[in-house]
């Protein structure tokens, strides 16, 4: 492995109105600990991380600086598409040599295990990795009526979790050149649903590594029904931290 500082980016700018609070939901208590001070926390837990940037709304910020006032981060105004917040927040960063860790807040109960399984996996060279985790359902295609055109082989799918972890300065290459084709109309025809889809349409190979169960997203209210029932049964969690970058 390298030296490479490893960062990260936290995304805590949406409003995660399907979760039915009255604030976002990266704000939402959880056992008495907003979702945001949980991912904040696990980054720091997970003792590969140097450095946290934490994407907000310019109005969430006072809340944000109140719920983080005892950790180190830095605060950074995102903007309106989760797209546009990774790259304001991938250019706010004070450095140009680095491993980017972009987490979604509302993976509140990502183990740090994972988190580091992850950021070794892009020290060890690999410039784009995502942790995942085998598909339970069956999945169709289908098309703009509904109507089902084929069912893939569910074998050979797979759910993507975050922290994605990339080599910062191709994955702020990535977003310039996407950006820049945007604003001139030069044909870009997707819009990134994450970070590792803008990296393969810019042509960078993305790898995989084991997810975990736990890093799933609340994002409705039975996840977080389901997120206060894990807490309340094993709450304080303790999750080891793999010594083994094989583990």
């Amino acid at each position: 492995m390298n030296g490479l500082r490893v960062v990260a980016l936290v995304a805590a700018a949406g409003r995660g109105t399907r979760l039915g609070a009255e604030i976002p939901k990266a704000y939402v208590q959880l056992r008495g600990r907003s979702l945001l001070e949980r991912s904040v926390t696990a980054m720091e837990t997970s003792a590969v991380v140097d450095h946290i940037g934490v994407l907000v709304s310019p109005d969430m910020e006072p809340l944000a600086r109140e719920l983080l006032r005892d950790h180190d981060v830095q605060f950074i105004h995102g903007a309106g598409e989760r797209a546009d917040s990774v790259w304001a927040g991938l250019q706010a960063l004070p450095f140009d040599d680095a491993v980017v860790l972009v987490h979604d807040a509302a993976r509140a109960l990502t183990p740090p295990g994972m988190i580091a399984r992850v950021a070794r996996q892009v020290l060890s060279g690999a410039p784009a990795v995502v942790p995942v985790v085998p598909v339970a359902d069956t999945i169709k295609l289908v098309d703009a009526s509904g109507a089902i055109l084929s069912t893939p082989d569910r074998s050979r799918l797979r759910a993507v979790q975050t922290p994605q972890g990339f080599d910062l300065a191709t994955l702020r290459a990535a977003n310039e050149a996407y950006f820049a084709a945007s604003a001139s109309g030069n044909g870009v025809d997707f819009t990134p649903t994450d970070d590792a889809s803008l990296m393969e349409w810019f042509g960078v190979p993305v790898s995989t590594v084991q997810g975990d169960p736990m890093a799933f997203k609340i994002t409705t209210p039975i996840d977080l029904v389901l997120a206060q029932r894990i807490t309340d049964e094993a709450e304080p969690t303790v999750f080891d931290v793999p010594g083994n970058p094989g583990v």
